[in-house]
């Protein structure tokens, strides 16, 4: 069975560089740790869908909870899952400052089929913001 983690948090002021260090880190750590999914980021917030081994994976929340770069992490799902959605991203960037009506378009492009409803109605409001 796999752990499935979406959260959000705030991260006010992050440069593009920040940014891709965080997502090259991700990726190298995730990788290790048989962890996947996907990071959205809309220069003001993240959204990021987590999916793994259930200890290991609350273990990478207890870290993300306590990463100064961001802040009010709010975890908006929390729940075992028969198949991972993301099983070939240890961690895709999906970037959403284009205009927002663009927005989603890109993401039902970039979206993974078998992502769950309710999930990709959540990512979608989500890239709606500004």
């Amino acid at each position: 069975m796999i752990k499935q983690y979406v959260y959000i948090s705030t991260a006010v002021g992050l440069s593009r560089e920040e940014v891709n260090a965080i997502l090259e880190t991700c990726a190298r750590n995730n990788a290790e740790q048989d962890v996947t999914g996907l990071l959205l980021y809309n220069g003001r917030n993240f959204l990021q869908l987590l999916e793994g081994q259930g200890e290991r994976l609350d273990r990478l929340m207890s870290v993300i909870e306590t990463d100064k770069r961001h802040s009010g992490v709010l975890v908006m799902h929390k729940d075992d899952v028969e198949q991972r959605v993301c099983p070939d991203w240890a961690m895709k960037l999906i970037a959403i400052s284009e205009a927002i009506e663009v927005r989603q378009q890109r993401l039902e492009e970039e979206l993974p089929a078998t992502i769950d409803p309710a999930i990709r109605k959540l990512v979608l409001n989500f890239a709606m913001l500004n």
